[in-house]
């Protein structure tokens, strides 16, 4: 099918929802004005529409390729990528020093949601990258960065994250890569999993970021480095050397994201040791590591947000082709005229839109958030309270919707000649990968609604209010609904968090667990009302009214509920506990 990026909402939602505009008037969006954003958007759309939509089903069909030379990637990738680079898209966020355009956070989070939309196993090695120079800006020495940073920034060269171990998966404690020192570098031996874009053929080289122990480390997380190993050693003029002794040794065969390489990474299997630069200090590598993955799961949520506009878009195209059946007096009717197949695409629109804005609000946050910015411990915060949100509640939103793409597409959404599979298939990694969803709710439960002891959580509830406060005010376009549900929410979602607070504090800690996924679910539904119901507030258009009518039917089928879902999971997690499982 035809895609075309959603330009206009996007830059509506980045603007005048997720509060760029007042990021901004704050100092935190450097020289970009709101016409800057709208034209970057428009770009980054045509080259999705032209040059990486095309290509989703070619990747689709075409899984990365291990030969004995390395991995070749899927038919027309490289060419993709060349292009990617020389339209100066891999640029974005990296800093002026390193050849960036020291752009906000926000603005590559939108980008991501484009690539994403047009193509998103494609989309996954930048999203790497950025991680990777992050990191680097942060932690690395000066001598790494001049060498390192100018390549990754540009996209001459990519970057890995290398976590992932047979025997450690999500538990980092159990981690065996061993890092020997010798000079002023250290020989890796060890094996890692699950690397995504471990090894291919867009560049001449990669930048393995990678966790090992040092000899001399403490047992568990404290005792974890973090390395920089290139595919490729560089000589002191720049130039590539050597190949380093760290090799693709498997790529998996998966449900989806087939042009994606995701790779079994051998350190030292030729006995020499892959030769690695420390970044940081030593047993420091998990907090170095944290700065790339927290950028990693924001772009991940908004992976899941993004497929979920593409399966959207092509429900809707299809629903208005296919005919099938009576609708009140129209006969031979396209299905887009049923009541059922209508729900299931308003729930679809409702649901990625919300999604959308809870990614973009997590970004503006970690642009407000950063050193010298005004209230920045604030704002820094706020993106770590949203961060696990984001990441969980859109990439469930991606399988949801993707999901019902299939139902509205009925038989012809089960075979792969629609291609509407692919975007199920492709979505449901999303949810695993860069800390599993549940991973993601333990981590709010426990850390985040507790941060100052619950006041962060506070600020942003009482966000949610005003949206609510102001949604009243607007008579025009019937929101008092959806504020007083709004309101209820909000309430539930307080209670509940002190709740939890108080169930930790007394040693409950299991039940807790056991009711984070749902508390986390009921968290981003609220705050994806509020989003919906902001967006209608905040458009002085003609689109305000089906602005309006997306928040009714959000905060009626989706919204409504959530109290008492919120109270039967805080009650039920003895049940949880002590239930049979045969």
């Amino acid at each position: 099918m035809s895609y075309t990026a959603a330009v206009e909402e996007m830059a509506f939602v980045l603007e005048r929802v997720a509060g760029l505009a007042e990021a901004r008037e704050a100092g935190a969006a450097g020289a970009l004005d709101a016409d800057d954003t709208r034209a970057i958007l428009s770009e980054a759309g045509r080259f999705a529409e032209d040059v990486l939509a095309p290509l989703n089903r070619v990747g689709d069909a075409h899984h990365a390729e291990l030969r004995e030379d390395g991995v070749v990637a899927a038919p027309g990738w490289r060419k993709a990528y060349a292009a990617w680079v020389e339209a100066g898209w891999s640029s974005l966020t990296g800093e002026e020093e390193w050849g960036g355009h020291a752009l906000p956070m926000a603005l590559q989070v939108a980008a991501t949601d484009i690539w994403n939309q047009a193509n998103a196993a494609f989309a996954l090695n930048p999203i790497l990258t950025v991680g990777a120079v992050e990191a680097l800006q942060a932690h690395a020495s000066d001598a790494l960065k001049a060498i390192y940073l100018p390549k990754l920034v540009s996209g001459a060269w990519t970057g890995t994250m290398n976590l992932t171990e047979p025997q450690a998966g999500s538990d980092l404690a159990g981690i065996r890569t061993r890092a020997e020192p010798e000079g002023d570098h250290y020989r890796l031996f060890g094996q890692k999993i699950f690397i995504s874009y471990g090894d291919h053929d867009l560049t001449d080289n990669i930048v393995h970021l990678v966790l090992a122990r040092l000899p001399d480390a403490p047992a568990g997380t404290r005792g974890i480095s973090l390395f920089l190993v290139p595919k490729y050693l560089v000589e002191a003029d720049g130039s590539l050397g050597a190949r380093n002794d760290v090799a693709c040794v498997g790529v998996e065969r998966k449900l989806g994201l087939h042009a994606s390489p995701t790779c079994t990474m051998a350190f030292g299997a030729k006995g020499e040791g892959a030769i690695g630069y420390l970044v940081g200090v030593p047993h420091a590598g998990l907090r170095a590591m944290f700065t790339m993955m927290n950028n990693a799961r924001v772009q991940v949520g908004m992976q899941g947000a993004a497929v979920a506009e593409r399966a959207t878009q092509q429900a809707l195209a299809y629903a208005a082709e296919r005919r099938q059946g009576h609708a009140g007096e129209v006969r031979d009717a396209p299905i887009i005229l049923h009541p059922d197949v209508r729900r299931m695409l308003l729930t679809m629109k409702a649901l990625t839109q919300a999604a959308r804005a809870i990614c973009y609000a997590c970004a503006v946050a970690i642009d407000r958030g950063r050193p010298g910015m005004a209230d920045a411990a604030f704002w820094k915060a706020r993106a770590d309270l949203l961060t696990p949100i984001a990441k969980a509640f859109a990439t469930e939103v991606g399988i949801e919707v993707a999901n019902l793409g299939i139902q509205v597409h009925g038989g012809m959404g089960y075979v792969e000649e629609t291609g509407a599979a692919q975007h199920l298939r492709d979505a449901r990694v999303f949810a695993i990968y860069e800390g599993t969803n549940g991973i993601q709710a333990i981590d709010l439960v426990r850390r985040k609604i507790t941060l100052q002891d619950g006041a962060v959580l506070a600020a942003y509830l009482d966000e949610l209010r005003e949206v609510a406060a102001a949604a009243r005010g607007t008579n025009a376009i019937r929101l008092t609904d959806v504020a007083a549900r709004l309101d209820a929410a909000v309430g539930a979602v307080d209670a509940a968090a002190a709740r939890i607070r108080h169930m930790l504090a007394e040693g409950h800690t299991e039940r807790v667990l056991a009711a984070a996924t749902p508390f986390l679910r009921a968290f981003a539904v609220t705050a994806g009302a509020a989003y919906l119901c902001k967006a209608a507030v905040q458009d002085e258009a003609a689109s305000a009214e089906p602005r309006a009518a997306l928040a009714r039917l959000f905060s009626g089928e989706l919204l409504s509920p959530m109290p008492i879902m919120l109270d039967a999971a805080l009650e039920g997690g003895e049940e949880v506990l002590a239930a049979p499982l045969s």
